[in-house]
């Protein structure tokens, strides 16, 4: 029979960890209750699942999901974070695609790296995917002083009341996957 084992596929089969069984359990149980996304995610599953510290009591649920299943999340990204943010109350819940970096090829060698592998696209993607539904509209990199940097990343305005609030959690999750500070702001319009 079906059960919540078949959403989390970990690889070399390691055991799940108690967080990531319990959101393969709800993924189970919002395919069973939820007719809107049962036919979308019949075939969906996740690689695994964090919890992270934004600030103070606040906490979000990092979920990867295979790169290849990455069209069918974000179909139905929207509805599945709103559903799964009510099972784990006052926890934010972000969804992020697994992707791989490799490193550079060895001198003399004949094989090219990707470009989609390289850890400035990887981070960049990783970007993306933290702040979805929103799209970023503008980026900027400043350096301090003393030789700190920091990114200011502005995000499109129509999605403003939707994201507004998650911003610090997409800064502390953004930090904890890349090790990069990025502060998330909306443009300032002239009115």
């Amino acid at each position: 029979m079906f059960t919540a084992q078949q959403k989390i596929r970990k690889v070399n089969d390691v055991e799940p960890t108690e967080m990531e069984e319990s959101v393969a359990q709800a993924l189970f149980d919002l395919e069973n209750t939820n007719q809107d996304l049962k036919s979308d995610m019949k075939d969906l599953y996740i690689n695994s699942a964090i919890q992270v510290d934004v600030s103070g009591s606040r906490k979000a649920v990092v979920i990867s999901v295979p790169f290849r299943l990455r069209k069918g999340f974000k179909k139905i990204q929207v509805k599945l974070v709103r559903e799964l943010e009510k099972k784990f109350s006052g926890k934010d819940v972000v969804l992020v695609t697994t992707r791989r970096i490799l490193r550079p090829p060895k001198k003399g060698s004949a094989v090219q790296r990707p470009r989609s592998r390289t850890l400035t696209a990887v981070h960049e993607a990783l970007l993306e995917d933290v702040v979805l539904p929103a799209e970023i509209v503008g980026k900027r990199t400043r350096y301090r002083l003393d030789g700190s940097k920091i990114m200011k990343v502005y995000l499109d305005p129509k999605e403003r009341n939707n994201t507004e609030a998650k911003l610090e959690t997409f800064s502390a999750v953004y930090r904890k996957l890349s090790g990069k500070d990025v502060m998330f702001e909306f443009p300032v319009t002239e009115a």
